[in-house]
């Protein structure tokens, strides 16, 4: 057996690298003598599942003989930086074709679903963050959120009610989620590093619910980089948008996000919009500032007191003691 060696950029957790830490590889040693070197992306009680870079293998345990971390050079170049303010950018990623960006990523994007419809969303964190649009929750308080799970060449539906609403912010149209599910492996995405980056004509694709038909890719360019409307700066794209895709992610040919769909001009094809991600940033960073509240009136439903009485007597249809 080859031995299968993971480049920085090619798996989710890759995510959990710091630029002063050594890569997140291990050397995985097989009963038979050969050596697999890639990241661990989870344990299970009976097997392991490693990250290739162009695909996932899973090994049983009774075939490991032991697992080893690997440690990079301390000059090693890292290729994805993380934030305290969470969300990670990468440095240097080589672009690919949107096949394999979307195999590679799709795991990171959710379904959202609330009782007045559904959208999307996709993790920051492998804590459960998750950014989405605010109209998505708007006035919701019964959440949940669908993760679409790779096991082999197949996607498996888990569904979580467990949802928090950690922050929004109505005029960017963001929301920050957390959501609980009993496994705590999260794919992750990362963030565009610098607007710069981006430049009309550019080929994106996003990833979305549109009209809860999940999973869905469309592909496009960048029709316009700062397109304003009513005082804010949207990325404009020809990649589709419908309703359902709201608060999914907008990607570069480096599987980096560039945006967060949330809208389209209804009587026009191919005029989809996008937050763009310098918002998403400063959003994340000044979470505490636009925390969610529940007593305030655009946070959700809320239970109003009952209107007093203006009528001293007893109740109709009771009758006063004797």
């Amino acid at each position: 057996m080859k031995i299968a060696e993971s480049r920085g950029w090619s798996g989710w957790l890759i995510l959990a690298v710091t630029l002063a830490g050594p890569a997140a590889a291990e050397v995985v040693h097989l009963r038979g003598g050969e050596t697999i070197k890639a990241p661990v992306l989870k344990k299970y009680a009976d097997r392991v599942v490693l990250d290739l870079g162009f695909d996932l293998l899973s090994v049983p345990l009774d075939q490991v003989r032991r697992i080893e971390e690997d440690s990079a050079p301390a000059d090693a170049p890292a290729r994805i930086r993380r934030s305290d303010d969470l969300y990670s950018s990468g440095v240097d990623l080589p672009e690919a074709d949107i096949q394999s960006l979307a195999a590679r990523f799709g795991e990171g994007v959710v379904l959202i679903s609330t009782p007045s419809g559904t959208g999307s969303g996709f993790f920051v964190t492998r804590d459960g963050h998750v950014v989405s649009n605010f109209h998505v929750i708007e006035d919701e308080t019964r959440i949940a959120v669908t993760v679409f799970r790779k096991v082999g060449s197949e996607f498996r539906r888990e569904k979580s009610e467990d949802v928090e609403i950690v922050a929004t912010n109505p005029f960017l149209d963001l929301a920050l989620l957390k959501v609980s599910f009993d496994d705590g492996y999260r794919p992750v995405l990362t963030l565009l590093d610098g607007d710069d980056d981006l430049a009309d004509g550019d080929q994106v694709f996003a990833i979305g619910n549109p009209l809860g038909l999940d999973r869905t890719i469309s592909e496009g360019i960048v029709s316009r980089r700062n397109r304003v409307s009513e005082g804010l700066v949207y990325i404009q794209t020809t990649a589709q948008i419908n309703p359902g895709n709201s608060g999914g992610p907008l990607f570069n040919t480096r599987g980096e996000v560039v945006g967060v769909t949330n809208m389209k001009i209804a009587l026009g094809e191919g005029l989809g919009f996008a937050i763009p991600i310098r918002y998403v940033r400063d959003f994340l960073q000044n979470r505490e500032a636009f925390a969610y509240n529940s007593e305030s009136a655009a946070a959700g439903y809320r239970y109003l007191q009952p209107p007093g009485r203006t009528d001293s007597g007893p109740p109709a249809g009771l009758t006063p003691d004797d």
